[in-house]
Parts: structure tokens; sequence; C-alpha cells
């Protein structure tokens, strides 16, 4: 490879690595062939799979990896839990060259559930379905002996392995062990505790390893209180361990189900150019392949239509044989020997989530590639997205936005910024001395400002704005439309963006009345939007500031008769503030003005008093 392929191939590499999601995941890295040579997980991938990269990794065998690496890809998740039982999985699966080698065959132990006629609950590496009910597995072992301390604890089940029976238990053929009388067992064995009040133990007990524990988190929290009010304090603390140790715990992975197996998920996310198609494949109960597909759409192709051309080609592609299929909706396909299956929820809807959220963050890296090499596009997009939310006639290319600043009514002044295209245009920013407000008074500033401002463009006839934002809610608003539609009868739409209790701006209202509109405060636009308003703030702010810091240092001279502005820069200049200029002498003074105008400005301060040599 010259030197010119690799420069090519570490800038395509690092291209896909900015894009990548600040989430957890597995990334896999692929050589020249397209086959995977390493597996790995993160807890934020972005900065894992970064990490690969940076100028100061000085380990051999991390230099060896990154010089074999010509592709990379990722599946994202919700914990990061899941990321390391998905590269477990794959690393099975495709036994990546640069991967530690499994070579003992173990996997993440599960809890098993028997089937037997007094069942027992225990920890096994070992998977035989017909043997009973299996939950996991469990990346994090020190959860999983938590669990099962708290199913002992609780329920107390059997931990001897006699093949018991109905009918033995009832001809008294078993005797209690250690464990009875250590209060670790009721013994169901010998009818000591019912077969009933036992199956019930069980029953709970499968609940909770389901994830649905809320039942008996509530039950321990009833009973912790009613322990504490009867004055049993020590009763209640043990029952608050177990409350506590059962609401905090992570009951098992969204990611693998043992109840799952060869099994096929697909998912659409499409907009009005592009449709993305997630699949993934579910083999023993693992993910072993996820994959996302992009279609240009050419006509006005429907979901449905290129659902159905996405499952066909992935199918083919991967080889894939499963006997099911998990799609989100309702599809007019018949495969042979193939059932599709809608879930509601469970796992199989569990992993559909998985499944939709991998194809809305491809669409999302896509979309950022694309805005990388087109700036533009993302300015459209925005301007787009805020039209359709307001509802606005034309393209919102020109917003002004605009804020007052002052201190009890004093040096007041205002500001109106300019976005256009979403970016900020300094040179159409404005600032404004207010002239006919006394007073600390913001509506009225704000209504000689937008006044002053609009009369000026339609008397020059300079372009109006598509939106005018006002920082601040209903009232800013309602002085903006008084000025906009009242007296200059204007369309101009008018929005404000409204603050919490915190000072924290939190919606974005629109409309006469103002209503709020359905903005999450996270978004793209949202963040456009409050940059707006706190660029308005930061103008208007510094505006006022230089005014003020103005006014202090050279308000006292200027109200001296016969000393104008060239003298006085020059004094402060030279003593650099008032006070100095107060305490010198008039020959100081005469040093720096001449002997008239430091007579002048010595008498100003001192009166009739005697000259200072």
């Amino acid at each position: 490879m010259t030197k010119e392929e690799n420069e090519k191939r570490l800038e395509y590499l690092k291209g896909i690595v900015r894009r990548l999601p600040e989430k957890p995941g597995s990334y896999q890295f692929y050589d020249e062939e397209h086959t995977i040579i390493y597996v790995g997980k993160a807890k934020n991938l972005k900065n894992r799979v970064s990490s690969y990269f940076h100028t100061e990794v000085d380990r051999f065998k991390t230099k060896v990896l990154v010089s074999k690496i010509h592709d990379i890809s990722y599946t994202v998740v919700n914990t990061e839990e899941d990321a390391l039982l998905l590269e477990n999985s794959l690393i099975k699966k495709y036994n990546p060259r640069y991967n530690v080698l499994l070579k003992d065959g173990k996997t993440y132990p599960s809890i098993c559930v028997t089937n037997e006629y007094l069942p027992r609950v225990f920890k096994t590496r070992t998977i035989n379905k017909k043997g009973g009910t299996y939950f996991g597995p469990y990346s994090h072992v020190g959860s999983m002996y938590a669990i099962l301390d708290l199913i002992k604890e609780l329920y107390k089940p059997r931990t001897c392995r006699f093949p018991m029976t109905k009918e033995g238990v009832e001809n008294g053929k078993y005797k209690v062990c250690l464990d009875y009388h250590i209060k670790r067992c009721n013994g169901p064995c010998t009818g000591k505790q019912s077969w009933e009040s036992y199956q019930e133990n069980i029953r709970q007990a499968r609940e909770i390893l389901k994830g649905n524990s809320r039942k008996v988190i509530r039950d321990l929290k009833v009973k912790m209180e009613q322990l504490a009010a009867e004055l049993r304090f020590e009763e209640a603390e043990e029952v608050k361990q177990k409350y506590l140790a059962l609401d905090g715990f992570v009951t098992r992975s969204e990611v693998v189900s043992h109840t799952i197996d060869n099994v096929d998920v697909f998912s659409i996310t499409s907009d009005e150019k592009i449709a993305y198609i997630n699949y993934i494949h579910v083999s023993n109960g693992s993910i072993n392949q996820s994959f996302t597909i992009e279609y240009k759409k050419k006509m006005d192709e429907t979901d449905e239509e290129l659902l159905q051309l996405g499952i066909a080609e992935l199918r083919e592609r991967f080889k894939s044989q499963a006997k099911e299929i998990i799609v989100q909706q309702e599809i007019d396909l018949n495969m042979e020997g193939v059932v599709f299956t809608i879930p509601q929820r469970g796992d199989k809807k569990t992993l559909l989530d998985l499944s939709i959220m991998n194809g809305k963050q491809y669409k999302f890296d896509r979309l950022k590639q694309a805005e990388k090499l087109n700036p533009e596009q993302k300015q459209v997009r925005l301007m787009k997205e805020l039209q359709e939310k307001l509802k606005l006639p034309t393209l919102p290319y020109q917003i002004e936005c605009f804020d007052n600043s002052n201190i009890s009514g004093s040096d007041a002044v205002a500001a109106c910024v300019v976005f256009k295209k979403m970016k900020p245009s300094k040179s159409d920013y404005k600032r404004y001395n207010i002239k006919t407000v006394v007073g600390p008074d913001d509506y009225a500033s704000m209504k000689e400002v937008v006044l002053r401002r609009y009369k000026r463009l339609i008397d020059e006839e300079q372009p109006l704005p598509d939106l005018i934002v006002a920082d601040g809610g209903r009232g800013q608003m309602e002085v903006i439309r008084e000025v906009i539609q009242d007296e200059l009868k204007l369309d101009i739409p008018i929005a404000g963006l409204a603050k919490n209790d915190r000072h924290r701006t939190n919606e974005l209202l629109y409309g006469f009345p103002p209503m709020t509109v359905a903005l999450k405060t996270d978004s793209e636009l949202f963040h456009v939007l409050t940059q707006l308003q706190d660029e308005v703030h930061r103008f208007a702010i510094t505006f006022h500031r230089e005014k003020r810091s103005k006014h202090a240092l050279h308000s006292e001279l200027d109200e001296i008769k016969g000393i104008g502005p060239k003298t006085r820069d020059e004094l402060l200049r030279q003593l650099k503030s008032i006070k100095k200029i107060k305490e010198s002498a008039v020959k100081e003074l005469e040093s720096f003005i001449g002997k008239a105008k430091a007579t002048i400005v010595y008498n100003h301060f001192h009166g009739n008093e005697g000259q200072k040599e």
C-alpha cells in the first residue's frame, strides 16, 4: 500500500469515527476482504473507537491492528452490559483474528428454574430447555448471585438434588436436611410446607427473574412499613435490604433471551427520499448479525414495498433460513414456511425496538455525513423543520430577535441580532440607545426599538425578516405584535422563547393567543433557537456595559467647560482614572495639557482653594 493509499484509508476511517454515536454498543473492524478481524464493546462508541486512531498510541499490537482496518461497523444497544453480551456473541460466531480465543468454550451463566414436582432454582452454564426455564445470561456474575441469594432468602427453594415426586412426599419417603434446621428451607419434601405454597413461591421467583418485580417490590415496601410501625425495627431492616436489593437489580439483558432462536428482525425508517432497513438475526438466543441498507426512492414507494424488497435482499445476502420474521407492521408477503410476527411486548418487542433504534442511528449518521460534505443541507433542513412546526408561509431565511438591557432604567439600550440561513449574520446586527422611555420599562423600550427598526427598513425599502423571535414570553410577543400588525400593518410571523422558574428557556411559543409548539428541548432546532436568544442577550449586555463604562469614566470630565474630548482622553491616558486627576497638582496637569487647561481642570475639582504646585 502506497503512502497516498494509506492516508486515504485513514481519512475514510476517521470520517466514520467522527460520525459514531456517543452510546454503548459493539463495534467491528474489517480487513481488505471485508472479513471481521476484531470485535469490541464500548460504553461510548465514539470515544472508544477514536482511541485507536490517536497519534500517541504506542502499543505495537494496536498499531498492527489499525494498519489492517479497512472498514468499521457497529451496533448500538441501551446498556454497557448489553454491549458486553453482544461482543461475546459476535466473537463466538466470527472468531476474529485479533480477539482473545474462547478456548474453554465457557459462556455467561444463566439461572435455571427446573420443571420438577418441587422445582429448584440454581446457576448453570449448560442450557437444556427440556429440563426447565432459563433466565439470563448474566454478564455481571455478582448481580446474578445477588438475585439468587434474594430468591433463596425470600422463597427458600430446595437445594437438594433428589428427584422428588408427589408419591414420595405423600408416602414419607424423604427427610428434612440441614437447610430446614437452619431455616433455609421450609421442608416441602415432608409436607411441612404445602405444595401449593411452594409453587406460589416459585411463581413469584419466576416473575422476579422475568423482570416483573414491581408487585413484589410493593409488597416488600408495605411489609417494611408495617414492621416499622409495629416498632420491629430489626425485622424491618432485613426486609428493607431485600427491597433495596430487588429494586436495584437489573434482572436480565435485553440483547439475549434463551426463548428466541433462529429469528430475523426487520425494521424500516424512512423519509421523503430514502428508506433505511435494519436487519438483526438471532440464533440460540443471541444476536449474531446486525446490518442496515438504504434505498433511494425513485417513485412514491411505500414503506411496505421497500420492506418487502429489503427482506428478500438481506435474507439472500446473509443466507438466512429463519422460520420466523419479526416486523413492525403488516406486510403482504407470503414466504413458504415463514411466520411474520408483530410483537406488542416481551423479548421479541425488545428486539424490534433495538432494530428500530439501529435504523434511526444509521439514518442520523448518514445525514451527518451528507451535511458535513454540504453544510447548507443542514441549514435548509432546519429551516424546513421550523417552517413545518410554525406553519410558516415561507422558509424562515432571515430571523431577527430583540433584547433590552438597563440597570434601574439607566443607560438603557437594546439590540437586534439577525440570523440568515440559521446562522448569525453579524454585519446586520443593530444596537440602539433608548430615547423615549424614562425608567425601567422593558415593554415600552421594546416597542420603541421594534418601531424604529422596521419603519427604517420600510423607508429604505430593505427586505423584511421572515420571522421575528421575542426574547421572552407572551408579554414581549404582544408588544411586538402591536407594532408590526397594528401600527405598521405588516404581516411578519412572531414567535417567543419563554423561560421556566429557573430562568432556563424551555418552550417555543407561536400564534395569538400564543400556544406552545411541540419541540423537544434537546433537539437540534431548539439549540439553534436558544443560540439566537443567547446571542441577542450577549450583544445587548455587551453594548450596555460599554455604554455604562464609558459613562462612568468620562461623565465628570465631559461636564468641564473648556475641556474637549482630546484633552479628556489625554488626561485619562496619562493618569488612568478620575481619582488620580482630582489628586494631581497643577504643575503635573500642565505637563500633559498645558497651563490654561490645567488651571480649568484643577479649579473644577478644587474650587477657589489654593493651587498645589
